[in-house]
């Protein structure tokens, strides 16, 4: 079977916007007629996805997937980390927890993860037409290259062609092209097919004097200069922009505690959707506020994170709005922490021994151990005037909860889940508002404690969003990348049939 022809976006920096473009460029390509497949062999992110199979992988990649039509593959994304703490992460290889590292740890171990990856993408390679390869961080950090697996290093395997995008918005981005190119090895340079201006705002004529110096300084083209696009596709990590939002401008008030070490807050942007919802982040107790409902997320590190929250007074915040009736709800480890208690005997989460209590509003106990629940599930809610809400998502986490009240919901094959009491609930499955079934009962529950009414209040299907915002990225990146220079270093013709 012949080999994929491959594309590789690198950046100048973290946050320059090479997850966004792997997800035009796989819609791209999808739309001109080709099999299409992502690809990233290190991500590090807490936001991840278990795929059908019952195995981990980046949220990037699963969305990239989603926008050439694929489904999800742990190929994909062969090493996935997850931050715990400023110095370590979990460390998950081909979808299995490897263990928990410190930095220096896994430094001394990533080279001997090159034939998981090139054994992850060459089998890719074998399935489809293009594999859109990103890359990580910034390909110039000369500190990290002796060892690098995921910008030169791995083009270099791979042998790939790559796009270097450097973000305007942030300001630099001529020093930060021009720079890039410097710091990198002939060979390297060679490998540059050209650089792209990201996140432009304005008129492009007046960049052309920089456009034009920037080419004759490092002898590349510049293949496009992509605006400043206005979509809403799922946020990789802490990065997010989103998470600054913090101001109620809507009938309804969610407030999502975010957490030091938040995970999947991807789970709530079928909720900012909403015509009559603001959504927002809060870190104080003075942000908290008095909102319709309280959201605690997933998190990488609960027993951290709720001791943070015992200490910057949002606990106690919480637990009187939840004692006045304001619905309160918990999603994974926000979930864990809304029991009585949470213990960790063997260290395996928190790194050592403990058992502490948690905000004691659900009747439920938690135990870490060593072993990950990974499964994909659909639901039917149960829990009180949420009831009949028809869930699909996926469980990933680690601890057992033991239950003594009313379950959430019910899974398909008749199995509780969760708990909910009076008006607080908990559940471990992300994706809860995908269907939009949830968040209209959510909506209608809101509206009735508030005397609104939730005529406005339409259900919403994140699958048709999401199609709808990757075919806007994929018309403004075409729109604004010549595509056929794209094509030609792939060793390809375009199949432009737009």
């Amino acid at each position: 079977m012949s080999r994929a022809k491959c594309i590789m976006v690198q950046g100048t920096m973290s946050g320059a916007g090479k997850s966004l473009l792997c997800t035009a460029l796989c819609r791209i390509f999808a739309q001109d007629g080709y099999r299409v497949a992502p690809f990233k062999s290190q991500n590090m992110a807490l936001n991840s996805f278990v795929t059908r199979d019952g195995l981990e992988m980046g949220r990037a990649q699963v969305v990239q997937a989603q926008a050439a039509g694929m489904e999800p593959d742990v190929r994909m994304n062969p090493i996935l980390l997850k931050p715990s703490s400023d110095v370590g992460s979990q460390v998950i290889v081909n979808g299995e927890v490897r263990g928990q590292m410190p930095a220096a740890a896994y430094f001394k171990l990533k080279k001997s993860l090159i034939p998981d990856i090139l054994a992850a993408y060459n089998s890719l390679s074998e399935e489809v037409d293009i594999i859109v390869i990103e890359g990580a961080g910034s390909p110039a950090e000369i500190n990290l290259k002796a060892d690098d697996i995921v910008n030169m290093g791995l083009a270099k395997l791979v042998d790939a062609p790559v796009l270097l995008a450097g973000d305007i918005d942030r300001g630099g981005v001529f020093a930060q092209l021009y720079g890039t190119v410097e710091l990198l090895e002939p060979a390297e340079r060679a490998r540059i097919k050209g650089l792209v201006i990201n996140k432009f705002r304005g008129d492009a004529a007046i960049l052309k004097p920089g456009l034009t110096m920037l080419e004759e300084k490092t002898h590349l083209p510049v293949l496009g200069v992509v605006p400043y696009l206005r979509v809403d596709i799922e946020d990789e990590d802490s990065l997010s922009s989103r998470l600054e939002s913090n101001t109620a401008v809507k009938p309804l008030d969610a407030a999502i505690l975010r957490l030091p070490h938040i995970s999947n807050f991807t789970d709530f942007m079928p909720l900012e959707q909403h015509p009559l919802l603001s959504v927002r982040y809060v870190q104080s107790p003075r942000q908290l506020g008095a909102p319709d409902v309280v959201i605690l997320p997933g998190t990488k590190n609960t027993i951290d994170d709720l001791l943070w929250l015992r200490q910057c007074g949002l606990e106690a915040a919480v637990q009187k709005l939840a004692t006045s009736g304001t619905p309160v709800l918990g999603v994974c480890g926000g979930y864990q922490m809304l029991g009585e208690t949470l213990a960790d005997p063997e260290g395996t989460e928190s790194g050592r021994s403990q058992t502490v209590r948690g905000l004691g509003l659900l009747p439920i106990q938690t135990v870490f151990t060593d072993a990950k629940h990974r499964t994909q599930d659909t639901a039917t809610v149960t829990a009180p005037q949420l009831a009949g809400a028809v869930l699909t998502g996926y469980q990933i986490h680690t601890g057992r909860t033991a239950v003594q009240g009313v379950p959430f919901c019910r899974l398909a094959d008749g199995s509780a889940e969760g708990c909910v009491k009076d008006n607080m609930a908990g559940t471990y499955l992300h994706g809860l508002f995908d269907t939009g079934e949830l968040t209209e009962k959510l909506v209608q529950l809101l509206c009735s404690r508030k005397d609104i009414s939730p005529a406005s209040a339409p259900l919403l299907s994140m699958q048709e969003y999401r199609q709808q915002q990757f075919d806007l990225l994929a018309d403004g990146v075409r729109r604004a990348l010549d595509m056929n220079a794209l094509y030609a270093a792939m060793g390809l013709e375009g199949r432009n049939t737009l």
